[in-house]
């Protein structure tokens, strides 16, 4: 029978600087996880998140201030925290404040002083990403002081996450408030450090002294304001068991409760609709490649795979070294055995930009030119063919373009300005970077989309929004239209990518040091199609990486239709094990144990 759960806190507070503020993963957990909050609290939920206008323009709809605050608001106005009220504009609608600390700002060096009189944390020498997130932090704990002398018989926990909001729980600390409090890290700031700095995670799991590490690499001061918040929060909490061994490690204390991520799999498609969801967008990504690569020599569409990686421009962590290096071991391989299949590989990873490469601009006017042509004498030329059926005999070209021979040669025209000479490009634009590392790793690993190639490699290095003018699809479309995506990754504390995949129908790889990857290893366990494969990266090398995880990309490729349809609904069951409907009891647990 399942558990019944209830909340005890009369009202819960949600701080992010990822409110209204799309950074980066977090932003993804508030918003999808805001319809069940809002099922459990009701009106009784309210995020917090700093004020930034062009952020925020199209997420935030600003309303009157609720009359029980009205008084407290102005107060804090003659603070100098300046409050915007209103609804953030997500799935379930919460209720959200945006603080416009600007004028705080001047507070910077005496909040730093409180904090390190308080809690130790040295904020000498700190980033400039340091401070903004830390006086807006310390302005939340001091706005949610206020609010909550308004509500003085109820009890109220605040959430914090990560960090960037961690100066506002140690503020409720220093002020002895009877708000509950629960930290949530979603990733060590030293932990991802380290990994970038080629350090690997079995590397500093249970043996390292991270004060010393985190001066030599010069991020002490978010370091110490982490572990502070780890330590002095109500309850400690972080995002799986990978980044809970870290954070024993990195911040001194394991967690008392784990919040895997989840998703709302009401937005996803059924499994009745994947087939037809991918075929939908397949076919857009076919005529993609066809203008892409049909101008320099063609390729059997129909025998051609789309495996895909997808995330921040991060070579080592999201195992975009590897991810290459096996792509030109899967090349050769499928050279050797004169393979009928393709592989095209998509790196859907954003970076600086300078514009589209005008060859493919030109080659995609022309390819709608000729398509449009063509729609335009459709009519006549289908009368033709079922003319020519119906008299029976063998059927002529003068037959199919009867009284169209004028436009069969402007088509033939057309086709001829369409061909070009050499190599289609590695990139879909011009770079800021001429230099860039990922165009520099595909080079070197053979891998120039040579017509011999079997693997294909295109980076795609901006966000898929729906209206790029390219492939004018977004993010969600591109991958039910893909058949399998990648992500290898080194440090990885959940992984959303992996899961938003299962969630589309679509079979990827992830990692046994991934957070999502321990998360399905106990249901995948002995299946042959899992669904989401899963790469054991721990205690392994690089080279035993790629060996493996060539494998995993050849084997696959490999699969029957039938067999890739069946790994479909394998991923998607799995996916609904990290439906929100699901996991938010976590979160509810740890607001309980926070009442406390």
């Amino acid at each position: 029978m399942e558990e019944i759960i209830k909340p005890k806190a009369d009202f819960l507070f949600e701080v992010s600087w990822e409110v209204c503020n799309k950074v980066g993963g977090i932003w993804t957990v508030l918003k999808s996880k805001a319809r069940p909050t809002i099922e459990y609290y009701k009106e009784n939920y309210c995020l917090i998140g700093p004020y930034f206008n062009q952020n925020s323009k199209g997420e935030f709809e600003e309303e009157k201030i609720p009359k029980n605050w009205e008084g407290l608001c102005l107060d804090l106005e003659k603070e100098g925290l300046k409050l915007k009220f209103g609804n953030w504009l997500v799935s379930g609608v919460p209720k959200a404040i945006l603080i416009d600390f600007s004028q705080w700002l001047k507070k910077a060096d005496q909040i730093k002083k409180e904090l390190w009189d308080n809690f130790k944390v040295d904020s000498w020498k700190s980033p400039r990403d340091y401070t903004e997130p830390v006086v807006w932090a310390y302005a939340s704990g001091r706005v949610i002081e206020k609010l909550s002398q308004a509500m003085p018989k109820k009890k109220i926990v605040a959430q914090f996450h990560e960090w960037l909001s961690g100066a506002g729980l140690l503020y409720l600390k220093t002020k002895q408030s009877p708000v509950g409090s629960v930290f949530t890290t979603h990733a060590t700031v030293l932990g991802r450090t380290l990994t970038n700095a080629n350090v690997p995670v079995d590397g500093f799991l249970g043996k390292i002294n991270s004060h010393e590490q985190a001066y030599r690499y010069g991020v002490q001061s978010k370091h110490l304001l982490e572990q502070a918040c780890a330590k002095s929060a109500d309850v400690f909490t972080t995002v799986s068991h990978i980044t809970a061994l870290e954070s024993e490690t990195i911040l001194g204390k394991f967690p008392d409760v784990l919040l895997p991520n989840g998703l709302d799999m009401s937005r996803f498609p059924f499994i009745e609709e994947i087939s037809i969801k991918h075929k939908l967008q397949r076919d857009k990504i076919r005529n993609f490649i066809f203008w892409y690569f049909f101008p320099f020599y063609s390729f059997d569409l129909k025998e051609t795979l789309f495996y895909f990686t997808i995330g921040r421009y991060e070579l080592k962590n999201k195992g975009i070294d590897v991810f290459i290096k096996s792509l030109s071991e899967l090349n050769k391989k499928l050279k050797q055995e004169k393979s009928k299949k393709t592989i095209v590989t998509f790196f859907w990873v954003p970076t600086q930009i300078q514009s589209i490469k005008r060859e493919l601009i030109e080659s995609r006017e022309i390819y709608t030119d000729i398509k449009d042509h063509l729609e335009s004498i459709e009519e006549d030329v289908e009368g033709n063919i079922l003319q020519a059926l119906v008299k029976g005999g063998k059927m002529e070209k003068t037959d199919v373009f009867a009284n169209k021979e004028e436009a069969l040669i402007e088509i033939k025209n057309k086709i001829l300005k369409f061909k070009k000479q050499g190599q289609p490009p590695l990139c879909t634009h011009n770079l800021e970077n001429p230099n860039d590392e990922i165009l520099e790793m595909l080079y070197q690993a053979g891998l120039e989309n040579s017509e011999t190639d079997k693997v294909k490699v295109i980076f795609y290095p901006i966000y898929l929004n729906g209206a790029d003018g390219i492939l004018n699809l977004t993010a969600d479309e591109a991958v039910q239209g893909s058949h399998l995506g990648v992500f290898p990754s080194l440090y990885e504390p959940w992984g959303y990518t992996p899961l938003e995949a299962a969630a589309s129908g679509v079979a990827s790889i992830t990692t046994d040091l991934a957070g999502f990857g321990r998360f399905c290893n106990e249901y995948i366990k002995g299946k042959k199609l899992p669904g989401v494969f899963i790469l054991e990266r721990l205690g392994k090398s690089d080279e035993e990486t790629v060996s493996d995880l060539t494998k995993i990309l050849y084997n696959f490729c490999k699969l029957p239709m039938g067999q890739r349809v069946e790994n479909k609904i394998q991923a998607r069951r799995l996916a609904d094990l990290a439906d929100w409907e699901v996991l938010i009891k976590n979160y509810i647990t740890a607001h309980n144990k926070a009442c406390k």
